[in-house]
């Protein structure tokens, strides 16, 4: 090791941690399958636990992710769509509260942000 910084080992001594798993926890499991099963098209399994295979076609070589100051902690699911307009309006059709109308990020996607059904944060992103 070079050393220890404020936070523990000198960051070019240390490995990246990348996201291996997510959770979704819902009062209604069944209820929040169906909605993203039908808004994402995702394969959600059965039982007790409803997996969510990888594989979810984003891109390579995984999630990335940032931390934002806000009123509350939790975690913000970003899923990519083809059409934008359609999604979001399947959206809100599948139960989801519209939260911000579609916005250009300057020389980047352009996104749109939703609550699920049982309130949860959703961007839906086109790039």
């Amino acid at each position: 090791m070079t050393g220890e910084g404020p936070a523990g080992p000198a960051a070019s001594d240390d490995w990246a941690r990348p996201v291996v798993h997510w959770e979704l926890v819902a009062r209604h499991p069944e209820r929040q399958a169906a909605f993203y099963r039908d808004l994402c098209h995702w394969d959600i399994g059965s039982g007790p636990i409803l997996r969510v295979p990888a594989g979810l076609g984003g891109p390579e070589p995984g999630p990335s992710g940032h931390i934002r100051q806000g009123d509350r902690p939790g975690v913000t699911l970003f899923v990519q769509v083809r059409d934008l307009d359609a999604s979001l309006a399947r959206a809100v059709e599948l139960g989801a509260r519209l939260v911000a109308e579609p916005f250009d990020v300057p020389d980047g996607p352009t996104l749109a942000a939703v609550e699920d059904p049982e309130g949860n944060p959703l961007v839906l992103v086109q790039q």
